[in-house]
């Protein structure tokens, strides 16, 4: 029997990182889509509980075990009812992408706070522990947070993408699209599941984050001047 290392996609001792990171990242994802659906006019994420920042209403168990055995997993979706909207195509075009928007905002705000940290000198007379936790914890914060934004926008169910793409679709492309759902779950899944597959057809995609990243960088640059990081 292997160690427990062999089995985990993260170290060990990154472990409590991770999970305080997912904890953000998904309540804050699902947050933003209940949110966004009770503020135009649908009751059902509020009639489930999921109109709350309490992580334990929105992670799902195995999809964040998931994330430590093949780094990428999922929270509970939010049950959205689309004809309670008033333009139900642009609102539920809104409702899907502020999911992964918050995850993009979230990477911005972990890049702002790794550069605002050394600008006021608050590493300065701290330990070595606590200045390497925190990078350690910034890292994975801005890392998992554009991962999963990019992630969310795959167009296979049941990812964000695909609800997004839905109804941009004229009706007749969207119907058309449905005959094929139940298979393309299974495509998501092979991807989820799959190491090479995994890396060939996500790797590209999650290295659109580094231009992202450096635009962010850019932006703190900008700001902050120059600074030893």
């Amino acid at each position: 029997m292997g160690s427990l290392e062999s089995y985990l996609y993260y170290p060990v001792s990154d472990i409590p990182f991770v999970f305080l990171v997912l904890m953000i990242a998904f309540t804050l994802h699902e947050f933003a889509h209940a949110y966004m659906a009770d503020k135009f006019g649908d009751p059902t994420p509020r009639s489930m509980g999921r109109v709350t920042l309490n992580p334990q209403v929105h992670l799902d168990v195995f999809g964040t075990i998931l994330i430590f055995i093949a780094g990428l997993g999922w929270a509970k979706p939010v049950m959205v009812n689309r004809s309670n909207f008033k333009n139900p195509r642009l609102m539920g075009i809104i409702v899907s992408a502020v999911g992964p928007l918050s995850n993009l905002f979230v990477a911005f705000i972990g890049v702002f706070i790794y550069y605002l940290i050394p600008y006021f000198h608050l590493y300065s007379g701290m330990n070595q522990g606590l200045h390497d936790a925190i990078q350690i914890f910034l890292g994975y914060l801005i890392s998992l947070n554009m991962t999963l934004f990019l992630f969310n926008l795959l167009p296979l169910p049941p990812l964000d993408g695909y609800r997004i793409l839905q109804d941009l679709l004229p009706v007749n492309y969207k119907l058309k699209i449905q005959e094929y759902e139940q298979w393309a779950i299974y495509v998501f899944i092979l991807i989820m599941i799959v190491p090479g597959l995994n890396r060939a057809i996500l790797g590209p995609i999650f290295a659109l984050g580094n231009p992202i990243l450096k635009l962010f960088s850019s932006i703190m640059i900008t700001i902050f001047g120059h600074i030893q990081l």
